[in-house]
C-alpha cells in the first residue's frame, strides 16, 4: 500500500522545501522503536485488530503515547492499518490528536500520498482543516507542496480550507508553485485548487502574487492556468 515508511534507522520521511532551505519532515516509528513497543502501541504497529480490542477490554489506555508523542492511532496510520485505526477510534481514540511535531493522521496520510488511509481517517472523524506541523499549515498545504493531486482533491472534497496561510506566508496554491517543480503533478494540483475556488490573487508575505511567482520560475503551464482564472 502507498505511503509505507521503510527508510533507514530513523525512518525519517524528508522532503527538501525548494529554495527556502527548510525541511518538511515526518518521523515514523523506526525499527528500534517498534521492537521496543509493548501493549497497544505494539498491536497498532502490527495492525493487530483483535489484539487491540482485547487490550482495550483489559483496560489499556487508548491514547497512550510513545517517546515521540505518537498515539497508537498515529502508529496505525503510519502503517496503513485500517482495521486497527477503526478499532482504536471505536474505543475512544482521539482522531485529531497531534504528535510531538504536531502531525495528525490526516497529514500523515496526505504526506505519504496514501489516499485509502486518508479516506479512512476522514471517515473516522479526523478533520481536513486541522492546523498541523511546525509551520502552522494544513494537510492540504503539505499535499500541494508535494504535488499529491489525488490527496489534494480528496481534501478539497472533505472541506479543507483553501486559503489557509501558514507561518511562511504561503497558501496551498502558493506552495504548489514555490515548492513544486512546474511539472504535470504540481500543475494538476494547482488546477484542482483553482477549480475549487482558491484565491488566485492572494499574495505571499512579500507581496508576490501566485502569477508573479509562477512567471518568475518560468512555469508556463501554471501561468496559463492562473491567467485563465483571471489572476493578476
Amino acid at each position: 500500500m502507498a505511503g509505507r515508511f521503510t527508510m533507514g534507522p530513523t525512518s525519517c520521511f524528508v522532503v527538501l522545501m525548494g529554495w527556502s532551505g527548510l525541511v518538511f519532515a515526518q518521523i515514523a516509528p523506526g525499527p528500534a522503536e517498534r521492537a521496543a513497543y509493548t501493549g497497544l502501541l505494539a498491536a497498532a504497529a502490527r495492525g493487530d485488530t483483535d489484539g487491540i480490542v482485547s487490550l482495550i477490554a483489559r483496560g489499556a489506555k487508548v491514547d497512550e503515547r510513545d517517546g515521540y508523542g505518537r498515539t497508537p492511532l498515529h502508529v496505525a496510520a503510519y502503517g496503513g492499518h485500517h482495521g486497527a485505526m477503526r478499532a482504536l477510534v471505536a474505543a475512544g481514540a482521539d482522531a485529531n490528536a497531534l504528535e510531538r511535531d504536531r502531525y495528525d493522521i490526516v497529514t500523515i496520510a496526505a504526506v505519504a500520498n496514501d489516499v485509502p488511509t486518508l479516506m479512512v481517517a476522514l471517515a473516522l472523524g479526523a478533520r481536513a482543516g486541522n492546523v498541523t506541523s511546525r509551520y502552522d499549515g494544513t494537510a492540504l498545504i503539505a499535499a500541494a507542496h508535494l504535488g499529491h493531486v489525488e490527496v489534494v482533491r480528496t481534501l478539497i472534497t472533505a472541506g479543507a480550507p483553501l486559503d489557509h496561510v501558514n507561518n511562511l506566508g504561503w497558501t496551498a496554491l502558493i506552495e504548489s508553485i514555490v515548492l513544486g517543480d512546474g511539472g504535470a503533478r504540481h500543475t494538476d494540483t494547482l488546477t484542482a485548487l483553482v477549480e475549487a475556488g482558491a484565491n488566485v490573487n492572494l499574495p505571499d508575505r512579500n507581496g508576490q502574487t501566485p502569477l508573479a511567482l509562477a512567471q518568475a520560475r518560468g512555469y508556463d503551464a501554471m501561468v496559463a492556468v492562473l491567467r485563465r482564472a483571471d489572476a493578476r
